[in-house]
């Protein structure tokens, strides 16, 4: 009888991607602060944490982003270099902003929610601080 070797299971670290329609609102929330280059965009974006982000992707949801008019854009040619195009957020990106940060106010509380239950002395990091900036 042909043994079968045991398998041995290893242990990955699986990485989330940050799904394409929540890279929108942190697109346009950056956005909401000052406009910008997609390249200089694309930086901010991961240094607020998404990990990995396509190049080509990004730039063909900033098109879409312009023909749903949730942002615009112009050519800056004054910098000295290449032309650039400024990408600013528009009032009804603002407004589709607004929505999202409603129903993550929801989810979030729902996320609250789930670790109460999960672990009764997990206090996530966003209340504790307020506890804290309550009792100063």
């Amino acid at each position: 009888m042909d043994q079968k070797p045991e398998e041995t299971k290893v242990d990955k670290t699986t990485k989330l991607a940050t799904p394409k329609n929540f890279l929108i609102p942190i697109m346009l929330l950056h956005l909401r602060e000052w406009s910008s280059h997609g390249y200089e965009l694309m930086e901010k974006i991961t240094e607020f944490g998404v990990e990995s982000v396509d190049q080509g992707n990004f730039y063909r949801l900033l098109r879409q982003l312009e023909k749903d008019a949730l942002v615009t854009s112009e050519w800056n040619v004054s910098s000295g270099g290449p032309a650039k195009r400024i990408y600013s957020i528009t009032e009804a990106g603002e407004r589709y902003l607004e929505t999202w940060a409603g129903s993550l106010s929801y989810y979030q509380k729902m996320l609250d929610q789930f670790f109460n239950l999960y672990n009764p002395f997990f206090t996530p990091y966003r209340a504790s601080t307020q506890s804290k900036n309550e009792e100063d």
